[in-house]
């Protein structure tokens, strides 16, 4: 039978024990490791079957138990001694608090998915889980972070296997009662409301749950309200699930509802309120909508309200390809902001004006979410310099007349949160070298360019560290594949060949990630007989451990997946190649120290950074990836290997998948293997071990979250939160009236006359170091020359006369206006380099205000023949 409700029924702890349930709803306990130890020494055989879920074990544990522990001193004093510095941790002073002053007071980061830890399953990959890494670094460095996102009541799906080997899809029903999560609550009691308008008078409500995660809270909004109707209910249900407008509501609830959210945490809690609203991707773009309409209920007019949260906006974009991005048709977004919609009283064309795609290229029927976070907040990041560089590529059109370099999108290199990815065993032999506090400042604050002190570790201790995680690792997959072929239908007699699954001793290659098909998870496929050659290798064998999970409406994904996991059925190499189902962080986390090689080959440049190689690297694992992402920065011969690449527009994609296969087969074949089994007389591989080395000293202090959140604070929240500061409602008037005035007035500035100006010939060349007078014309209009700034621009020419690395710098207004209304202006340009040399100028609108140059997207240049005596200066 059924049951007809359910409940969680959580235990009475004994009063000497009850700091145990703070302990188990700080989200810290999954990155610290004393108090996990702690939480398996109450019942070990509970703590396995728990999955290492502190709740779900304290759930179990027998009366008895809870007993005998409430009167066991020792355990009471390991009990207060964890207590205590979850509370110091908590409320002391930490990097963040070191700072000088004009950091802001609370930073909100909204995110659709956060991956914290596997007990609250609310996140489908890289996206997810670097915003899980972003909020525990938050927390380490003492960052006043605020997370919201959406608890998904079925979170993403479980994937299993077929006898086939094609994905199925499991939607386990998540009681947040039984997650570590807690309701906020108004003063008397009554669960916090959050409340959007639908058409139709209709209305979505939303409770709001909240983790703790170390120092960060992160507020959870959940539709599956019983006042809510059915399809109301259903918004949060799945991540990523749903049709259109689904998708829609479920960002409308994000964006808006999550702006609503954290006033009402901060009313409650009294929390600082955030000066500085980051958006993790697009899917959160609307909380920028709702912000602007509250500054209009107090009063501000639609441009100054714009201009104020521009002024505090960061906005992150991670897709390096437009089909990546959230676009809803303009009619769907117009009938959910027009009357009896939400944001009443904001005109229903400029909200879809912030999200329209009205540039060369564009379709203008569509809103996009990326277009809207862009245009809504003054700063924006990718999130690897090559990935910087795409989205600059990508976004240009936003920003007409700019060359993509100029396009104002910066770029924050990702990083991994260490104490969450390192294996225990990686951590205690750093704090053998420094000690246990200085080694985890090192994994958590980070500021070291380079570690030495892993030099001092003897080959020995590092080479027996990385066969006692590969011989871990061996244990992990052969107790998963086993699962996975029962469920796949297979009986107990069948399997006894699993017990042979992979060798400790065998080299050991790990692929694992989301399964689009730009990450081409089937690349290894291509000459199977290759493959197999190396798999099989009679003196220096490779095994491979693969994991992924393709979304369920991907069918292609889907069949990359079976193509794979029938050729790991193949009892010819099924114990050197497996594929495991269900990825996820439980998984991983044994997966990345196990590794002796990290394999990453994505279609070039559409991997924005791929994080699973760095958390890869902090334990000692070398990776062997086409240079993309993070690999493209940071990649050198000393610690890994890149594999060659066949890019150009001409390239056939079959025949680009031969090429870069075999570039990979030989790397393995010739270089990687090799280097692997090349042991000295005692046994030790020191060529690889140095390798080793060289990736924990150099790699690793880069990779670190702790970095990635420390560039963030310097580079983007301290500049909005100054921003934000600096527009009272006063000046966001001024600044609006500013940018109307400027753009009703630039189609009449322009650059009439280029004149140079130097001592000798201007003929086409000219000698290093001499200088030449630059002489220009201007028309301003109606603009004063306050208003504007007229710059050089200088750099390398190519053979089409396009500059590059250009460099600017601003010439100076020679005095009045002339009779026939232009305005003079001068500057000296000195020739600084050889070779191919040009120059040409602009006009650029310029306020105290502006972040950048380019952010009005307007720019006057010289007309052709407007140049006499400019142009190319020296070949």
């Amino acid at each position: 039978m059924k049951a007809i409700r359910r409940f969680s029924v959580r235990p009475v702890l004994p009063e000497p024990l009850r700091p145990l349930s703070e302990l188990a709803r700080n989200l810290r306990w999954s990155w610290h490791p004393e108090t996990r130890e702690l939480f398996q020494s109450v019942d070990p055989e509970g703590w396995r079957a728990a999955g290492g879920d502190p709740l779900r074990l304290l759930g179990s544990v027998s009366a008895d138990r809870l007993a005998a522990l409430a009167e066991d001193r020792r355990f009471r004093r390991r009990l207060a001694a964890a207590a205590d510095d979850l509370h110091d941790y908590a409320t002391g002073r930490r990097w963040y608090q070191e700072q000088p002053p004009g950091l802001p007071a609370a930073v909100a980061y909204f995110s659709p998915e956060f991956g914290i830890t596997a007990a609250l399953p609310q996140y489908s990959g890289g996206l997810g889980i670097l915003a899980g890494d972003h909020l525990k670094s938050a927390s380490d460095l003492g960052v006043p972070l605020i997370g919201v996102g959406l608890l998904y009541r079925h979170g993403y799906f479980r994937q299993s296997l077929s006898r086939e080997g094609w994905q199925q899809e499991h939607y386990p029903l998540l009681d947040p009662n039984e997650l570590p999560l807690s309701l906020l609550r108004e003063p008397d009691g009554t669960p916090a409301r959050i409340a959007l308008a639908l058409p139709g008078g209709r209305c979505l409500r939303a409770h709001v749950w909240q983790a703790q995660v170390g120092r960060v809270p992160l507020l959870l909004l959940d539709s599956d309200v019983e006042d809510n109707g059915a399809g109301e209910r259903d918004v949060t249900d799945r991540l990523y699930g749903g049709g259109s407008e689904h998708r829609l509501l479920q960002e409308m609830l994000l964006g808006i509802g999550g702006v609503r959210a954290v006033r009402a945490y901060c009313r409650i809690t009294g929390h600082p309120e955030p000066e500085v609203f980051h958006t993790n991707e697009g899917h959160a773009g609307f909380l920028g909508l709702e912000r602007i309409r509250e500054l209009a209920e107090q009063g501000a007019e639609f441009d100054a309200a714009l201009e104020c949260v521009r002024a505090g906006a960061v906005f992150t974009t991670h897709t390096p390809v437009p089909a990546g991005i959230d676009r809803f048709e303009a009619a769907l977004v117009a009938r959910h902001f027009g009357d009896g919609g939400e944001l009443p009283g904001i005109d229903v064309e400029r909200v879809l004006a912030l999200g329209r795609e009205d540039y060369p290229g564009g379709e203008p029927g569509l809103f996009n979410m990326a277009v809207m976070g862009l245009r809504l907040a003054q700063r924006a990041n990718g999130v690897s310099t090559l990935h910087g560089k795409v989205s600059r590529e990508m976004f240009a059109g936003l920003w007409p007349g700019f060359d993509p370099e100029e396009v104002p999108i910066a770029s924050v290199t990702n990083g991994v949160h260490a104490p969450t990815w390192v294996a225990p065993e990686v951590f205690r032999l750093g704090a053998r070298q420094i000690g246990a506090g200085r080694a985890e400042d090192a994994l958590t604050v980070g500021g070291s360019q380079r570690w030495d002190t892993v030099a001092d570790i003897p080959d020995a201790a590092i080479w027996e560290l990385r066969r006692t995680l590969r011989e871990q690792l061996v244990e992990e997959v052969r107790e998963r594949l086993r699962a996975s072929w029962r469920e796949r239908g297979a009986g107990t007699a069948e399997l006894g060949w699993i017990d042979g699954v992979l060798d400790p001793d065998v080299l050991t290659i790990g692929f694992a990630r989301r399964v689009p098909s730009y990450k081409r998870l089937t690349l290894m496929l291509r000459d199977r007989e290759r493959l197999t050659e190396l798999l099989l290798h009679p003196e220096r064998p490779v095994q491979i451990v693969v994991a992924g999970k393709a979304h369920p409406a991907d069918d292609g994904g889907k069949r990359l997946v079976q193509e794979l996991v029938r050729f790991t059925d193949d009892p010819r190499v099924r114990h050197r190649i497996v594929f495991l189902p269900d990825y996820g962080m439980a998984m991983a986390q044994k997966l990345y120290p196990g590794c002796d090689v990290w394999l990453n080959n994505p279609l070039r440049p559409l991997e924005a950074c791929g994080t699973s190689g760095m958390k890869a690297a902090l334990n000692g694992c070398l990776n062997l990836s086409v240079l993309d992402g993070w690999w493209d920065e940071w990649y050198d011969p000393d610690f890994g290997w890149a594999i060659p690449t066949a890019d150009g527009t001409a390239m056939d994609d079959d025949r680009r998948d031969d090429l870069e296969a075999a570039a990979l087969y030989d790397l393995l074949a010739q270089r990687v293997a090799p280097r692997f089994y090349d042991r000295a007389a005692g046994g030790l591989p020191g060529r690889w071990i140095e390798m080793v080395r060289r990736t924990l000293a150099t790699l690793g202090p880069k990779v670190l979250a702790g970095r990635m959140v420390r560039e963030y604070v310097e580079r983007l929240y301290a500049p909005a939160a100054e921003a934000h500061r600096s527009l009272d409602p006063i000046a966001a008037r001024e600044l609006a009236a500013w940018k109307a005035r400027v753009r009703a007035a630039w189609p009449a500035v322009a650059v009439d006359h280029v004149e140079a100006v130097s001592d000798g010939p201007l003929n086409g060349t000219a000698e290093l170091g001499s200088t030449v007078s630059l002489r220009v014309s201007v028309t301003l209009g109606e603009l004063d020359p306050s208003d504007v700034e007229v710059q050089a621009v200088a750099g390398r020419v190519d053979s089409a006369d396009r500059l590059s690395g250009a460099a600017s710098f601003p010439l100076k207004a020679t005095g009045a206006t002339g009779l026939d209304g232009r305005r003079l202006y001068e500057g000296p340009l000195t020739l600084d380099r050889t070779g191919p040399f040009g120059y040409t100028v602009r006009i650029l609108p310029t306020h105290r205000l502006l972040a950048d140059g380019a952010e009005l997207g307007l720019v006057a240049v010289p007309a052709e023949g407007a140049g006499e005596g400019a142009g190319v200066l020296m070949r």
